[in-house]
């Protein structure tokens, strides 16, 4: 029988602050941006306190400030926040070696062959946790990856949820589809449209329904997670497939040539990773958000791979001036994809002009 272990630590970002910080807690605690709800951004993460006056990740700031005023407003310190993920999953990797990093607070693991029962393995990763790092986590196990994640979120935080194929009828099925991974806002929308409220719903619905509403690949998906199936592997390498990078402007540009000069800023630092990482990239897309939040993206495709800078700069001009700027810019960005594997360059050679 096949175990997969999802772990997921409790507001991540937000514990660590609430940690390092004893002061914090027990309080409403909200990360994002540079910490100022007054200015442009949006939440990182929310502590638990902060959550309950309905503060939720990717809320703009200045909401989560109208919701909760009298909140914590902290910058994202992403350097502490990856070292502490570094610490937990160096952990992990003492229980098996079959690890999928899925993110900088989650992991999926095979514990297949470990001969301990799955609450003893959970409840020894929890405590080896909290006694080396003073964070909780919670930790979903299940048959496949699909219901592991479902079953991490069922009892946070700090929580520990074994579903076993014999659940799936009682405890998934009531669940809102949105909790199948894959379903997002829109297709939930849909689906409630339908008549499908939940993931039970879903499972009652007809094969040859769903491919004709959503096509033959996520139909069938539908229809399979709908009923706990799924063979995705344990994946413990993977490629990335695209680099990029969005700013999000306290006040909106409308100066084609400041938009220009930030344009050619973002190009490089994104050229910049991709040369640290050893790839080279064949297509560039240009994202464009204006000040009524209407959005354009523009693509240029070269003819082969690279990571020059001059080339991905002028492809990334060359989009720009395809589209036209007559109101004010609320968010620039530039994504290089296709990406395949170079050689990484000396850092001597990075920030080239």
């Amino acid at each position: 029988m096949r175990r997969i272990l999802h772990i997921d630590m409790d507001a991540f970002f937000a514990s660590v602050e609430q940690k390092r910080r004893p002061e914090l807690l027990g309080r409403p605690v909200v990360i994002g941006g540079d910490g100022d709800p007054t200015k442009r951004g949006v939440v990182s993460t929310a502590s638990y306190e902060a959550r309950k006056f309905g503060v939720h990740s990717a809320m703009p700031l200045r909401t989560a400030h109208k919701l909760c005023p009298y909140a914590v407003f902290l910058p994202v310190d992403y350097k502490e926040y990856s070292r502490m993920s570094e610490q937990i999953k160096k952990l992990l990797g003492e229980f098996t070696p079959t690890i999928e990093h899925a993110g900088i607070d989650e992991a999926f693991f095979d514990i297949s062959q470990i001969t301990k029962p799955s609450d003893e393995i959970a409840k020894e990763i929890k405590k080896r946790i909290s006694q080396e790092t003073g964070l909780t986590c919670s930790i979903g196990i299940a048959p496949n990856k699909l219901l592991a994640k479902i079953a991490s979120d069922m009892q946070k935080p700090d929580g520990l949820t074994i579903i076993t194929e014999e659940d799936i009828e009682q405890r998934i099925w009531p669940l809102p589809v949105r909790k199948l991974r894959g379903v997002g806002p829109k297709n939930s929308a849909y689906l409630e449209g339908m008549g499908i409220k939940t993931i039970g719903d879903l499972a009652s619905a007809p094969l040859n329904k769903l491919i004709e509403r959503f096509g033959k690949s996520y139909g069938r998906y539908l229809y399979e997670a709908s009923r706990g199936m799924n063979e995705s592997p344990i994946i413990t390498h993977w490629e990335p497939k695209s680099a990029g990078r969005e700013i999000t402007f306290q006040k909106d540009i409308y100066d084609r040539q400041l938009l220009r000069k930030i344009l050619a800023e973002v190009t490089r630092e994104v050229v910049n990773d991709i040369r640290r990482r050893g790839y080279k990239g064949k297509t560039v897309t240009l994202k464009v958000r204006f000040s009524d939040f209407e959005t354009h993206t523009r693509a240029k495709t070269l003819y082969e791979p690279t990571d020059s800078l001059e080339q991905i700069r002028r492809a990334a001009f060359d989009c720009i001036n395809r589209l036209e700027l007559k109101k004010k810019v609320r968010l620039i960005g530039i994504r290089v994809s296709r990406l395949e594997k170079g050689s990484p360059l000396p850092s001597a050679v990075l920030d080239e002009t």
